[in-house]
């Protein structure tokens, strides 16, 4: 039976938007009480609602017949920044072209993102905020989940916008929005709304509109975190400080060797001296630490997830030295480690709004490459989703392998036994980062 309800709410979905779409409040309205009327009107010789009926069924056909005369020519472009923040309300730029010899008056602007619809074992599977307080039939059907899934499958909300007089040239509309989660947003098209002149029933126009937008993690405020820790030899020395955002280190001339790069030529040298002579760099020593992210969760906490999410973008971009690399590692599909060096953390936060929980692997699986790169490291940041006998066993392969480390483990559980270890509650994110 859920499985019938499942596959019935597209088609619910569908009308309810086409219904949306098309007729205004007072449309909606009208429509009602057409439904209203049909239904105690049916036997005329007991009251007059037949007559009702009839006059608004004439209201609204003739809206609907007026709408087929709605004949515009636009296009429109997208002005949108580079990357947003969950859950902060961003103005962006619509030009919209007309392309036609009038001026084009009443019109409502909407801006649509794309949306997918949940397959039915996810759905079955998850549940969505404020589960635990519905009732016994929104429980076992589920529509209020169908909701939330769509609303977070298209990731943002924009309001519509009442456009004013479209000269024949061009006009340039802010328009607002608010993402919703994080990761890719795709917005693929608009519609321009005109109403009838009874303001009943919309006549739309509709314009292809493909832009992407990258939604990132909620950031909170932290100060600087110290780990105790040396510089150490990095393997790959100054293509390494290259590639993370230091500056090379220049420190003599000398002839060149078989396997040198040709891009440390010396070219001013080899035409003078008729030899080749190539530029030499100094090998760099750094304090590199790592940021481990807990990806070990099942689907139904994703707000646990999210808040870790958010807690290690919040850790990518406090405040560091120069000289410190930071690499971010977790497991997906499968495992990964990103460097990022002095100005090069949004590079961090673009991988971390796409990070998805990897709710069918054990946690061990993120200690090959935990081993790998030890020897390297000089101090650790695990963000933890639980405080369990996996995640004290990683910390003891950390302390075992010889690297400090400070671990956030998102918990109401008080902690006592690992002082490098600082619990922060879900609903107190904020407060409980500023003390670390």
């Amino acid at each position: 039976m859920r499985r019938f309800f499942f596959h019935n709410f597209k088609a619910i979905f569908a009308y309810t938007f086409w219904m949306q779409q098309h007729f205004t409040k007072a449309g909606t309205l009208v429509l009602a009480s057409l439904v209203a009327a049909g239904i105690f009107g049916v036997d005329t010789r007991q009251n007059l609602s037949y007559q009702l009926f009839s006059l608004l069924l004439m209201l609204i056909l003739l809206a609907v017949v007026s709408s087929w005369r709605f004949r515009i020519n636009l296009t429109v472009q997208r002005n949108l920044p580079k990357f947003v923040t969950v859950g902060d309300d961003i103005t962006y730029q619509i030009t919209i072209y007309n392309h036609t010899n009038k001026i084009q008056q009443s019109l409502v602007l909407r801006d649509y993102a794309k949306q997918q619809y949940p397959d039915f074992t996810t759905f079955i599977n998850t549940k969505e905020p404020g589960y635990e307080t519905r009732n016994w039939f929104d429980r076992y059907v589920g529509y209020p989940r169908w909701m939330w899934f769509m609303r977070l499958s298209r990731g943002i909300d924009i309001p519509e916008k009442i456009l004013p007089p479209i000269p024949p040239s061009h006009i340039t509309v802010q328009m607002q929005l608010k993402p919703l989660r994080r990761g890719y947003i795709y917005l693929t098209k608009m519609t321009f709304a005109r109403p009838d002149p009874f303001g009943l029933f919309n006549a739309l126009y509709f314009v292809n509109a493909n832009d992407k937008l990258l939604v990132l993690p909620k950031v909170y405020p932290i100060s600087k975190i110290y780990l105790p820790g040396t510089r150490k030899y990095q393997r790959g020395g100054i293509n390494l400080a290259v590639s993370v955002g230091d500056a090379e280190e220049f420190i003599a001339l000398r002839e060149y060797r078989p396997g040198d790069p040709l891009q440390h030529i010396h070219w001013k040298s080899w035409a003078k001296t008729g030899k080749p002579i190539v530029k030499e760099f100094q090998d760099e020593f750094f304090v590199r630490q790592a940021l481990i992210l807990d990806t070990f969760i099942d689907l139904n906490s994703k707000e646990l997830f999210e808040a870790a999410v958010s807690i290690a973008a919040s850790v990518a971009c406090s405040p560091r030295d120069h000289e410190v690399l930071l690499d971010l590692m977790f497991v997906g599909t499968q495992a990964h480690c990103f460097t990022s060096g002095r100005g090069l953390a949004d590079n961090l936060l673009e991988i971390l709004a796409c990070v998805e929980p990897c709710p069918d692997k054990p946690l061990q699986q993120l200690y090959p490459l935990l081993m790998e790169h030890s020897s390297s490291l000089s101090g650790c940041i695990c963000v933890l989703l639980n405080w369990d006998v996996e995640r004290k066993n990683l910390l003891k392969t950390l302390r075992n392998a010889g690297v400090s480390f400070l671990a956030i483990v998102i918990t109401d559980i008080e902690i006592t036994d690992y002082p490098e270890v600082h619990v922060v509650n879900i609903g107190n994110i904020a407060a409980d980062l500023a003390k670390i």
